[in-house]
This record gives structure tokens, sequence and C-alpha cells, in this order.
């Protein structure tokens, strides 16, 4: 379920600090576009593609959860759907070694770039590589008071990388 405003009415909480696989999920995936990594016409994006999961009769495994990964001129939302074989274009399986690392940040938009900093800090003290980041709003600016403050889940994708695990290990020696 979803609040009016649209913000996830539960979301996994349990994926706080937490290292997932989340390969071969099933996602419902829509282009947006952005410039200079701020997405244009979210709000009517997000509404978008909820109409469209709910037209091809898809269910959502947490609804209201939606995956943002933004760039300097065009950016993805994702929203992880029940395994289905829809005919859609839209519908894609995320491929294999989709590692996340997930953090919920306490804060806006504006005090992001701490929590990011300690989320890749810790990726690379550990010898993965960081990839691509996605933000999800647990909160909008409406519901944020009565649900504890503005929410933002940080999900950074990683990979195993051998050199720099090597490189890691021959610092620790010397």
């Amino acid at each position: 379920m979803t609040l009016d405003c649209g913000c996830p009415e539960h979301y996994p909480a349990e994926w706080d600090g937490q290292d997932l696989d989340l390969s071969g999920h099933c996602v419902h995936s829509l282009s947006i576009p952005t410039f200079l990594h701020m997405p244009l016409g979210y709000a009517n994006y997000l509404m978008r593609q909820a109409n469209a999961i709910s037209d091809l009769e898809l269910t959502e495994l947490w609804p209201g959860l939606v995956l943002t990964k933004t760039g300097m001129l065009g950016g993805e939302m994702l929203r992880l759907i029940e395994t289905s074989n829809s005919p859609s274009r839209l519908i894609k399986y995320l491929p294999v070694g989709f590692n996340v690392r997930c953090i919920i940040h306490q804060g806006t938009m504006a005090t992001l770039r701490n929590s990011a900093r300690v989320l890749q800090q810790g990726l690379l003290d550990e010898g993965k590589l960081p990839k691509e980041m996605y933000l999800c709003h647990l909160t909008c600016p409406r519901c944020a008071e009565s649900r504890g403050g503005d929410k933002i889940l940080l999900l950074r994708r990683w990979q195993a990388s051998p050199k720099l695990e090597q490189r890691l290990k021959q610092q620790k020696q010397s």
C-alpha cells in the first residue's frame, strides 16, 4: 500500500546497513529526463509508472518503493515487482552480480552528501568497487513530520575487486 501522497507505507527497514544481492529480481523500469542529475517532472513520472504497473496488473513487492538513478541528461526509475511474464518492454530482470549496500539517511537531499561519502568509504575499505547509486525517498515533505522526519534510502551498487583487496592487504602488511 502507498500513502495518499505516494510514499511507501512500508519499506524494507531491515535493509539498513546491509549488503543485498538483488540479482534476478524483476523490475519495472522507466526512463526519466534529468538535467545535471535533477529529475524533470519527477511526480508525473512517479504517477505514470504507478499507472503503468496497475494497467499491466503487476504486483509490487514494496508498493511505492521507487529506486531512482540519475545522470547528467537522463535517469531511470525502478520498482521491484513480483516475477512476471509480461510482454511489456518496461519489464526487465536485474543482472547477475547486482549487489547493493543500503543505508537509511535521516535528513533531506541537502545533507545527503555525508551519508553517501560514508557509504562509499565503507565499501572501499572492504575492497569493494562502488558503482552507481540509487535513491529512494521514503518520506515526502507532506508526511515527513508524522513519520519521524525526512528519510532517504541510499543503495550503492558495488562489485568485488580483487585488485583493490590486494592493495588493501599490502597496505595493512606495511
